[in-house]
């Protein structure tokens, strides 16, 4: 009788299973079918609403369960690439008659920012209007809105016009509490990425640092925003220091926003544009369905490729995440460019503060080896500092907007003894036999001796060395210059163009033209070639998962949250690193 419950209960379960894999199934079927079989029809006298209000990426991640609930997963996330391609493809869609753009809080870099509101500035140029709406805006979002023909802020809203800041956050207190003793090994004194763990506060070279590449992303920010308003950047400035914005009409008054009204305002001046009457429903087409409209596969004819390798996140060794550089994957990306003969050119765009200085070199090395067989550009995103410019540093030329993070060029290794915790806090001691003076070495669980330590350090400056050697012949300057600036150091892109770091200033799009230019390529004679290549349906199916489960816990976390995961990246910090400060957040 047991025998034969235990078989009815594993065939129920089968059953279970079967079905709710062949479930899953029939969705991604279905999902994949109609995206891939279907394209989306737009009406005439349409507008493109596009909603920044969303984490931004460099590519959109493609998920055939979108749309579908739980197997959704956290699909807000909004490609950088697919933005510019949208707008570039609605400036000569006669379909398209505007843009309604919502940018209260955009959840992006700088430089990202700046590569869309250049794409809303060409945008323009087609004499199609651009409309902007919040029921607040920070600067961020103010940043995008700005280009606008007309912004309208709520009544009841506000506009955050104070000037930029970035808060670190430190560790030490915690670390002393807890009995944990960090060792610190560096090169550079404003190799600032260890100060949360020994310091309560920033050390003054790690201030100055701070001090002028805020100040030269705000000036930027303020001068751009002055010519799109036609307005003076002393008093936008002035603005800023005292605090005059203080609600809507403080805005209008100083002429930061056209109008103080409601949505239905805003919409209203829209129908007028479009010749609807009062009671007509405006034709939105959201940036998403407006992408399933058209053709988005590599423009251009012939064989040619140019090859567009992108590289977002922490650099570590192994293969590439949805958020890190895996050295083996974007090397082999890069060696297979290298060796392909279709591809003329290649584009190494980096989104990264750096990581492992061990990866960083492996991808350092394979660009050395391309550059020998055809042109190699880099392409410097929101950051490409430390271990991001590593890998850069050998192209051809490199190319960053002006409010790129980039530098940084130090490094340092960091061990904690965590002897007295586990001793004091959780009552566990270690004891050892080697059979070799340093057999234990590198050790966590005990002090090193003086020796050692010496030894890491050596380690230390040697990789340093190499660093700055090889950034010193890539960018062809003398030692000397290029240590100068080293030290750790964070330039803005234009910081980093006047000192020799960069070659242009630019976007993605600048960076596939000199591409092109350096191959002999003219417009139209090629195709572009994303790699690395987007996650199959199952690795997306079970991606989802996980980062669903993700996204809830930091639900639960709140604010404690980002402390969780900067606690985590910590556990990523093996061999010598070369990283930017850490969780740097510009407001």
């Amino acid at each position: 009788m047991l025998q034969f419950l235990k078989y009815v209960l594993a065939t129920v379960v089968g059953l279970l299973l079967f079905s709710f894999v062949g479930f899953l199934l029939l969705i991604g079927v279905g999902a994949a079918f109609s995206s891939s079989s279907s394209k989306q029809t737009i009406s005439d006298n349409a507008v493109l609403k596009i909603d920044l209000d969303k984490p931004v990426q460099e590519r959109t991640t493609e998920n055939p369960f979108k749309g579908f609930g739980t197997f959704g997963g956290p699909s807000d996330a909004i490609g950088l690439i697919d933005i510019k391609e949208a707008l570039r493809h609605a400036k000569t869609d006669d379909k398209i008659k505007g843009i309604y753009l919502t940018a209260a809080m955009p959840q992006a870099g700088w430089a990202s920012l700046e590569e869309i509101r250049n794409a809303l500035i060409d945008f323009k140029t087609s004499k199609k209007f651009v409309y902007a709406y919040g029921e607040t805006m920070t600067e961020k979002g103010y940043y995008l809105a700005s280009v606008a023909d007309k912004i309208y802020l709520n009544p009841a809203g506000d506009l955050e016009w104070n000037g930029l800041t970035a808060e670190l956050t430190f560790f030490k207190g915690t670390l002393d509490k807890l009995n944990l003793k960090p060792e610190i090994f560096r090169v550079g004194e404003f190799k600032s990425a260890v100060e949360p763990f020994i310091r309560e506060n920033m050390s003054e070279p790690n201030r100055l640092q701070y001090t002028s590449f805020l100040n030269s992303i705000n000036d930027y920010t303020v001068l751009r925003i002055a010519q799109s308003r036609n307005l003076r950047v002393d008093s936008l400035k002035r603005y800023a220091d005292n605090l005059t914005i203080r609600e809507p009409s403080d805005a209008l008054r100083t002429k930061l926003v056209t109008n103080v009204g409601y949505q239905d305002e805003i919409e209203g001046l829209m129908r007028k544009q479009l010749k609807l009457e009062e009671k007509k429903k405006i034709n939105y087409v959201s940036l998403s369905k407006y992408q399933d409209s058209y053709d988005d596969s590599d423009s251009g004819n012939g064989s040619n490729r140019i090859a567009v390798i992108i590289a977002s996140g922490d650099i570590n060794s192994g293969k590439s995440g949805d958020n890190s550089i895996g050295s083996e994957t974007i090397a082999e990306e890069i060696r297979k460019a290298r060796l392909d003969d279709k591809v003329k050119a290649i584009v190494v765009r980096v989104n990264s503060g750096g990581g492992s200085a061990l990866a960083s070199d492996v991808m350092y090395r394979e660009v050395e080896l391309a550059k020998k067989a055809k042109p190699v550009i880099g392409s410097m995103s929101d950051y490409a500092a430390s271990g991001g410019y590593y890998m850069l540093m050998g192209c051809n030329k490199i190319v960053a907007e002006p409010n790129t993070i980039t530098g940084s060029i130090g490094v340092f290794s960091l061990l904690f003894n965590t002897e007295t915790f586990f001793k004091d806090k959780l009552g566990v001691t270690f004891d050892r036999v080697n059979t070799n003076a340093n057999a234990d070495f590198p050790a966590a669980t005990h002090e090193m001796s003086p020796f050692q330590k010496q030894v890491l350090q050596k380690q230390t400056e040697r990789i340093y060395a190499q660093f700055t050697s090889k950034a010193a012949a890539g960018r062809k300057l003398p030692i000397d210059s290029l240590r100068a600036i080293a030290g750790g150091r964070v330039w803005t892109g234009t910081q980093g163009k006047a000192l020799g770091l960069v070659d242009q200033l630019g976007g993605l799009d600048d960076a596939i033209k000199v591409a092109a230019q350096s191959a002999k390529l003219k417009a139209g004679d090629y195709r572009l070639k994303y790699q690395p290549r987007q996650k199959p349906f199952f690795e997306q199916l079970m991606s989802s998962f996980t980062d669903d489960q993700e996204t809830r816990v930091q639900a639960q976390l709140g604010e404690l949250a980002p402390y969780v995961k900067y606690l985590k990246k910590l556990k990523t910090l093996e061999g010598v690193q070369m990283r930017m400060p850490f969780e740097m957040e510009i407001q």
